[in-house]
């Protein structure tokens, strides 16, 4: 029989020696780099905003391990049903802003399956029964939450609408800042962005066209989410056009090396600085929301959710909503910004009347 493979290979030593003994201590090895390389592939390919998630979910499985003397690399079905009650009831490091220290179903939803993960590229896969209880688990204790009154996290996003676009138009200044801004929220929602892709656009991604403006989104989360999409010249209400804030803030920032960010820092004193960062693209909106009145506190993802609202308001077919926005025909997310329009308009309670038999 082959020797043991000596390697400092990621793949577990008993698969390697199972290879070994199959193959061939050199087919062996190859087998493993093949692995390695197809890990370093996925590590290059996932979103950093991914793989950050589930970086800081493990930690809490970590921690959540640490606190009840479990081992971290045992997924067992028991131990990943306790750690779900464990998230809901005082999973948090810190109280939230409730002051509850549980997390919100849909963080503990995040943090098991970043769990999930973490165990199988480690090579010790929970299986998937235990996976499937525990999610039922969480499911059933978050119902029960709900029945007795609480309400953790902060739910939607509430949603951009055009009649706060007009508001935010009519605030935004003639500054490098206010023109950046106003085309950061008019382009953010013609294309239902994330606070990503908005950070991840150079000046070559966006390009003027005769009929408005072509913008190629190549960060996103998914590849329906990987898109080049059309926003035409609104010319019946050109105060929230996004193609002509475009072209004003182009004129402002006065750049034309197109690997220059779309829309850079700038900071009180006017200096041009570089990429925002997502969190800074969340804040701008944030800011420029609430200076303008917007009565409800809107996020970087109310631009992502308002187009869908907006669009099923106007009649648009849903399919061209969702490849604007990157969705898949049919996404449950898109679906649930599509209710807000309809839960007045399409309701099913409203306008009754008897009728003559």
């Amino acid at each position: 029989m082959d020797q043991a493979v000596e390697t400092v290979s990621r793949v577990p030593a008993e698969i390697r020696n199972s290879w070994a003994t199959r193959h061939g201590t050199e087919a062996a090895e190859r087998l493993a780099a093949a692995e390695d390389f197809a890990d370093a592939i996925k590590q290059a390919t996932v979103p950093p905003n991914t793989t950050d998630t589930y970086t800081k979910g493990w930690k809490v499985w970590q921690r959540f391990c640490a606190e009840n003397g479990l081992p971290e690399l045992e997924g067992s079905r028991g131990a990943l049903v306790a750690y779900v009650a464990w998230l809901l009831d005082r999973g948090r490091a810190t109280p939230g802003r409730d002051g509850t220290r549980g997390y919100a179903p849909t963080s503990a939803h995040s943090h098991l399956t970043a769990t999930i993960v973490g165990l199988r590229e480690r090579g010790h896969p929970a299986t998937k029964d235990a996976h499937s209880e525990a999610r039922a688990r969480l499911e059933a204790i978050a119902t029960q939450l709900a029945k007795q009154g609480e309400r953790r996290g902060r739910g939607k996003a509430p949603a951009a609408d055009l009649g706060n676009l007009h508001r935010i138009a009519a605030a935004c200044d003639d500054t490098p800042t206010g023109r950046r801004d106003l085309a950061l929220v008019l382009i953010g929602f013609h294309f239902a962005s994330r606070a990503s892709e908005i950070s991840g656009l150079l000046l070559a991604d966006i390009t003027v066209h005769a009929r408005g403006i072509k913008v190629a989104v190549v960060t996103g989360k998914t590849k329906r989410s990987v898109r080049t999409v059309a926003i035409p010249y609104n010319n019946d209400e050109p105060e929230i056009c996004a193609a002509r804030a475009w072209q004003r803030w182009l004129d402002a920032y006065g750049r034309t090396n197109q690997t220059a960010p779309a829309f850079p820092r700038i900071d009180r004193w006017g200096h041009i600085g570089g990429a925002m960062a997502p969190d800074s693209v969340t804040t701008a909106v944030a800011r420029v929301a609430q200076r303008s009145g917007v009565p409800i506190r809107w996020t970087g993802h109310s631009l992502r959710s308002g187009l869908a609202t907006e669009g099923r308001k106007n009649g648009k077919d849903p399919v061209n909503i969702a490849r604007q926005g990157g969705w898949a025909p049919g996404s449950k997310a898109m679906l649930g910004y599509m209710q807000l329009a309809d839960e007045w308009d399409d309701n099913a309670a409203a306008g009754l009347r008897r009728t003559e038999h």
